[in-house]
């Protein structure tokens, strides 16, 4: 075994760093075993020295992140500070003074990873994230080397705890968004400023990172569609009960059918109860994987924490270690495919609309009407509020019962269409005078 220790600087020391500084002191022996040679931890640069931070040594303490990078003698940068700048600029100098980087910042990967790859490249370094997407779940190393010779179709996940969180608790206790936010809040699953996670953004960049590695093609978060949670009711986790379905906020990363083009979405759907990512609770991740040859591949576990990051975290830094000490790197950006990745509008799912509706004769017929215009092919109607038999539309009839002022409850759920002819068909039934609202329209996924 090599004598002389691989220097390793962190980059933040919040939940997840100051795991990574512990595990890297308290299994110090395992990873020098591991890796073939000791690993030492040189220093880590936080904004606030005298918080107090329990076994961290506050002698490698330091408000100064560029010198830290800048010294010469660091061989792996670990940058768990997050955001885009200044960890950006902190990657890119530590590339320049030979450091390789284990980066858990999906924002930052998801805006400009392009640039980051080709950076390491250029100093002949290795960026290694795992921890960029779904916690300690072991996903993009699958990605572009178990499945390097395969041909991906199809990622399908749940890759944000805290909105499964929510969605979980309005689905089991009958919690409105409100109250399940609340909750996760006091148990630590929200930030005290949820929106990254309830809004989908946070989603966003894993489904950008995730599907630019399965499809060997630049994705942005600018490229991703994202819709959040918030709009979500405790009427649309009925419906979805009434279905054989639950809600999820899913990441979606497809190619198309002819094999040109990819797509990929973020946005809350109904999936039938019997897909293995219904039974996915709590704050847990779980991740699909389609490919040509491999079939189905299914990766759960849980997706955020300190502990489980730092697995991740560490694990790359065992694989940049290594490679530092064979004088090779890892496997960098893939991107020869160069796919265009085409908008929502071209995306082809099934949906579920609920509407408010006028309590008369012949609404559904006016609203059937609508959908066959724009070639929306319905598959089933139900309404509340009346019998509907006089409108010669074959419905389900629900037990709500007549609204005050002469409104139904009409909801529809579509065949296949494309998401741009769904849309146009809401246009047109907003300028129905026998529509009062769309109440919420919601896609339906997994089946």
């Amino acid at each position: 075994m090599r004598t002389r220790p691989l220097k390793v600087a962190l980059l933040g020391c919040g939940v997840v760093g100051s795991e990574v500084a512990r595990i890297m002191t308290t299994h110090a022996d395992d990873l020098a075993a591991r890796i073939g040679a000791p690993v030492e931890l040189a220093g880590i640069a936080v904004r606030r020295p005298n918080r107090v931070r329990a076994g961290v040594p506050a002698e490698l303490l330091t408000t100064d992140a560029t010198a830290l990078v800048k010294r010469g003698d660091i061989d792996v940068v670990v940058e768990v500070i997050g955001g885009v700048e200044p960890a950006r600029s902190l990657i890119t100098t530590s590339f320049e003074h030979g450091a390789s980087v284990v980066s858990a910042n999906k924002a930052l990967l998801a805006a400009d990873g392009a640039a980051l790859h080709a950076a390491a490249v250029e100093h002949g370094v290795d960026l290694y994230y795992e921890a960029a997407v779904a916690g300690a779940i072991p996903l993009i190393r699958p990605l572009r080397e178990s499945l390097a010779g395969d041909k991906v179709n199809r990622v399908l996940g749940i890759v944000n705890g805290t909105t499964n969180f929510i969605l979980d608790k309005m689905d089991t206790t009958g919690a409105g968004y409100s109250e399940a936010l609340d909750e996760a809040t006091a148990l630590g699953y929200a930030e005290a400023d949820p929106t990254a996670d309830v809004e989908g953004f946070d989603a966003a960049a894993k489904a950008a990172i995730l599907a630019g590695i399965a499809f060997h093609t630049r994705v942005t978060i600018d490229d991703v569609h994202r819709e959040g949670i918030t709009e979500v009711t405790a009427a649309d986790i009925a419906s979805a009960r009434r279905m054989g379905c639950t809600v999820k906020l899913l990441a979606i990363c497809e190619r198309s059918a002819d094999g040109r083009s990819v797509t990929a979405r973020v946005h809350p759907a109904m999936i039938p109860l019997t897909h293995p990512l219904a039974s996915v609770r709590e704050a847990y991740n779980a991740v699909f994987v389609e490919a040509a040859a491999a079939g189905q591949l299914m990766f759960y576990g849980p997706g955020a924490g300190g502990s489980p990051t730092a697995s991740a975290v560490l694990g790359d830094l065992v694989a940049t270690c290594r490679n530092k000490l064979a004088s090779t790197t890892g496997p960098g950006e893939s991107a020869y495919a160069q796919l265009t990745v085409s908008p929502m509008d071209d995306v082809v799912t099934r949906y579920h609309i609920s509407l408010d509706v006028a309590d008369k004769p012949g609404v559904l017929a006016q609203v059937a009407t609508v959908f066959a215009e724009h070639q929306v092919s319905i598959d089933t109607v139900r309404q509340q509020g009346r019998n509907p038999a006089a409108d010669g539309v074959a419905v389900e009839q629900g037990g709500g019962g007549r609204r005050e002022g002469g409104e139904a409850s009409l909801v529809v759920v579509t065949h296949r269409a494309p998401d741009a002819a769904l849309g146009a068909t809401v246009e047109a039934l907003r300028k129905l005078d026998t529509v009062r609202g769309v109440a919420s329209i919601m896609r339906v996924e997994g089946e």
